[in-house]
């Protein structure tokens, strides 16, 4: 159990029934969603604001194996049951007289429905809130109706039914325990079906309000139901239990010009009058994205790894590095996920060029063209740029870690 446990608040969950419309082998609170029985998956969400020692488990005659089973298989805690009735009403009933005999102090009681596993705490909480502004009234959870309503008689539509200020109840629904197993033992000697509990709260005179119900708060009644059930067991409890460590690096490099016929940029021989300096290729581009992604493990510059004053990286093609740079990423338990590369320079165009760039990016980085991003603009004749006497190069890369 976690979470804020209500102290004056008791459950009846109500588990006697057939569940014939399901389909399936067997009464429907036993089926196994993801190798746990419905019944347990909602007496767990239950448990999480309402203690075990507050709860009554009603079951059918025949069931008393199949209870005991569901719970010793996945070794829930102890837990009150009792046997239930002919009718759901008489089910509750019986609950509820279990409940008070367990000679608690209680305020108020939760009835559910064994076959709505996926209710939330935040329903529950609901819940409990307007039952502590409003302690002598029934608490129900609805959902507006949202489709048109007709009215059938023969397969044919008798009329259209305004659904204006029409709804769809769930459970739990909550009331104070005297007044509604009050109002279940006047209902016995009533030749009349109550489909819930509220509406017997209502035909004993009390009053009911209500909260908004969840979607996901559904009764499992049909087999399609329980196969929707599986999947979205599935999705939660494969979904991780952390964020993913996504890591973003930034890289700036600058070179300046000098006498040549073409320069390197992201990997890509472009004709010009003029080349970078450098003691590599000055590949400006490349350098910028090295560091990026050797600043996503802290691994430091590129400086770091090829110092300029060392003969062996004399004219070295700037893939090397960057081939480095991702070698290192990858033995810290990173996948990189995305390059971006903006060139800042009056000459040569870029724009040409990009897309054979972009291509070059994604075969060094092994990722696709999609993920590879080249940008370029000039610094408007402004500084050194703007002097053509250089030209710099920012670069982004984020990088997934496991």
């Amino acid at each position: 159990m976690t979470g804020h446990i209500y102290k004056d608040i008791g459950a009846v969950i109500v588990a006697a029934g057939r569940g014939a419309r399901s389909g399936l082998d067997g009464p429907k609170q036993y089926h196994l969603l993801a190798k746990k029985a419905v019944l347990v998956r909602t007496y767990e969400a239950i448990c999480e604001r309402i203690s075990p020692q507050n709860i009554i488990i009603v079951h059918h005659i025949d069931d008393e194996e199949l209870l005991a089973s569901a719970f010793e298989a996945h070794r829930a805690q102890e837990f009150h049951s009792t046997i239930g009735g002919k009718t759901r009403q008489a089910s509750v009933l019986a609950g509820l007289n279990a409940l008070k005999s367990l000679n608690i102090s209680l305020r108020s009681v939760m009835i559910h429905d064994a076959a709505r596993p996926f209710v939330s705490c935040d329903l529950l909480d609901a819940l409990e809130e307007q039952a502590t502004r409003f302690p002598d009234q029934g608490v129900l959870p609805v959902l507006p109706i949202a489709e048109t309503v007709k009215r059938i008689s023969d397969d044919k539509v008798e009329a259209t039914i305004s659904r204006q200020g029409l709804a769809t109840a769930q459970t739990p629904q909550l009331f104070p325990l005297n007044s509604i197993l009050e109002a279940h033992q006047a209902a016995t000697d009533v030749e009349h079906e109550f489909t819930d509990d509220a509406s017997i709260f209502e035909w004993y005179g009390k009053s009911v309000i209500t909260v908004e119900g969840e979607k996901d708060n559904i009764k499992l009644t049909y087999a399609a139901d329980f196969e929707r059930a599986e999947k979205t067991i599935q999705m939660r409890e494969n979904e991780p239990t952390q964020l993913p460590d996504i890591r973003t690096g930034h890289g700036y490099d600058v070179h300046r010009f000098t006498d040549g016929d073409h320069v390197m940029l992201c990997g890509v021989r472009v004709a010009h009058n003029k080349s970078l300096s450098g003691h590599s290729d000055a590949d400006v581009g490349l350098h910028a994205l090295t560091d990026a992604l050797l600043a996503t493990c802290a691994a430091g510059d590129i400086g770091d790894h090829f110092p300029p004053t060392d003969p062996k990286w004399k004219g070295a093609e700037s893939h090397v590095f960057l081939t480095e740079a991702i070698r290192l990423v990858a033995t810290h338990g990173g996948t990189v996920l995305n390059v971006d590369i903006t060139l800042i320079c009056e000459a040569p165009k870029i724009g040409p060029h990009r897309e054979r760039m972009r291509q070059r990016l994604a075969e060094l980085c092994g990722i696709d063209i999609e993920r590879c991003s080249v940008k370029a603009t000039t610094n408007e004749k402004m500084g050194f740029i703007g002097r053509d006497e250089g030209m710099c190069a920012m670069a982004t890369a984020s990088v997934r870690y496991t």
